[in-house]
């Protein structure tokens, strides 16, 4: 639907507002390149420059970034995550393990109390999923079913504020893991998560919690 400008909210700010909302909404997820600009302003209704006004606002705000002869493409889901993942960049790898002990200990501990038989399931999954990964000996394909599962037990804890924010976090979460990963997987930096979903299974809270403690170590 054409977008039309009215004194009270600028066409380059109800188109910034609707690329936002595309974005945020999942319609075009991290990495993934935006319709091409003549596309998308016949889409929106709306002239390339203001289109290109908008892009350019939302690739200062860290939303989108434009690569000569490639294309736009989605960098961050939100504001906030690509915030986050700007000052984690420089941050020390204890500082990061820290806040993901505050974010995950309190998730295991209120996942143990409000887990569903739907929660249940997609854990054992998310946990089935990481142990492949694990025999695959794929370093990559590992950290990114690490990081599943550790999202899934956010989920968990029924708390939407939780979860928006871990989610900001993600790039942060997978970095640390990468970081204690390496480029391949060795024994010395396996963590079996098993207990994990058991005292969440269990519906024991200090346990999970215990349990989500041990290995978020430096």
């Amino acid at each position: 639907m054409p977008l039309e400008s009215t004194a009270r909210s600028p066409l380059v700010s109800q188109v910034i507002a609707q690329l936002r909302t595309q974005i945020t909404g999942g319609e075009w997820p991290v990495g993934a390149r935006i319709p091409p600009e003549p596309e998308l302003a016949a889409r929106l209704g709306v002239g390339r420059n203001t289109l290109r006004e908008a892009v350019k606002a939302l690739s200062h705000a860290g939303l989108l970034d434009c690569r000569q002869g490639s294309g736009t493409y989605v960098l961050a889901a939100s504001e906030l995550s690509s915030a986050v993942a700007r000052r984690v960049a420089d941050a020390e790898h204890r500082d990061v393990i820290e806040v993901r002990r505050a974010f995950e200990v309190e998730a295991a501990r209120l996942a143990a109390r409000r887990r569903t038989a739907e929660d249940i399931t997609r854990l054992d999954a998310a946990l089935a999923a990481r142990e492949e990964a694990w025999r695959s000996g794929d370093a990559e394909l590992f950290i990114q079913a690490d990081s599943d599962l550790h999202s899934v037990v956010v989920d968990c804890a029924h708390n939407p504020v939780l979860a928006d924010l871990y989610a900001d976090f993600g790039s942060a979460l997978r970095a640390s893991l990468e970081h204690v990963v390496g480029h391949a997987l060795t024994p010395d930096v396996y963590v079996d998560h098993t207990r994990l979903v058991e005292a969440i299974r269990a519906g024991d809270a200090e346990a999970a919690a215990m349990e989500a403690q041990a290995f978020l170590t430096e």
